[in-house]
């Protein structure tokens, strides 16, 4: 069974940095287009950053110049380089993927996946 597994969140100090990653496990294929999205008390999910198999890359304004998504192809594994981190930032991160995988029994099948999110904190 495919699986989404975020870590690297925590408590930071306004201004410093935080790595997040996301480790997809399973019977995959191969990982297309990925993104980070992040959800605060009383406010809706929103896009973060997002980058396709191509390695076209996008950000929210808010993030833009501060945050940076890669992907490591062959650890199945998609980084958000957090950095600058401010007061508005917090909240939970959660990472998305298309991943085409057997995880159905039906041959590959392309299908969104969800991580469980990790904390993000900034406090003085």
């Amino acid at each position: 069974q495919v699986q989404l597994v975020e870590s690297g969140g925590g408590l930071v100090q306004p201004g410093g940095p935080l790595r997040l990653s996301c480790a997809a496990s399973g019977s995959i294929f191969s990982i297309n287009a990925v993104g980070w999205y992040r959800q605060a008390p009383g406010k809706q999910r929103e896009l973060v950053a997002g980058s396709s198999s191509g390695g076209r890359t996008n950000y929210a304004a808010s993030v833009k110049g501060r945050f940076t998504i890669s992907r490591d192809n062959a650890k199945n594994t998609v980084y958000l380089q957090m950095n600058s981190l401010k007061p508005e930032d917090p909240a939970v991160y959660y990472c998305n993927a298309v991943i085409l995988a057997d995880d159905l029994g039906l041959g590959p099948t392309s299908r969104g996946y969800w991580g469980q999110g990790t904390q993000v904190t900034v406090s003085s």
